[in-house]
């Protein structure tokens, strides 16, 4: 079982910046695919980051030029420094591990973007 512990929300003002950590308990992480998404109230969850086991990245069309995922296969943890926040960005921030079959959730961290 993959345990999945995602750290770093809060409360910021627009404009700040929040950087999100994942770290997985997986011990094949850098083999995995990794993913940032987002849940706001009343919404459906959404895409935010990919990151492949290549270090391929894909970014939503809202957070181009203003997000930038990464990982640390040594710490098997998955990264997303968000800067230039806006308040629609405010949601539950969730992290994904991909297996073959099978996709691991964290719980969740929650991202405020308010003056």
């Amino acid at each position: 079982q993959v345990q999945l512990v995602e750290s770093g929300g809060g409360l910021v003002q627009p404009g700040g910046s929040l950087r999100l950590s994942c770290a997985a308990s997986d011990a094949l992480f850098s083999i995995r695919d990794m993913g940032w998404y987002r849940q706001a109230p009343g919404n459906q969850r959404e895409l935010v980051a990919t990151i492949s086991k290549g270090y391929t990245k894909n970014y939503a069309e809202s957070v181009k030029g203003r997000f930038t995922i990464s990982r640390d296969n040594g710490k098997k943890t998955v990264y997303l420094q968000m800067n230039s926040l806006k308040p629609e960005d405010a949601a539950v921030y969730y992290c994904k591990l991909t297996r073959p079959g099978f996709d691991f959730w964290g719980q969740g961290t929650q991202v405020t973007v308010s003056s």
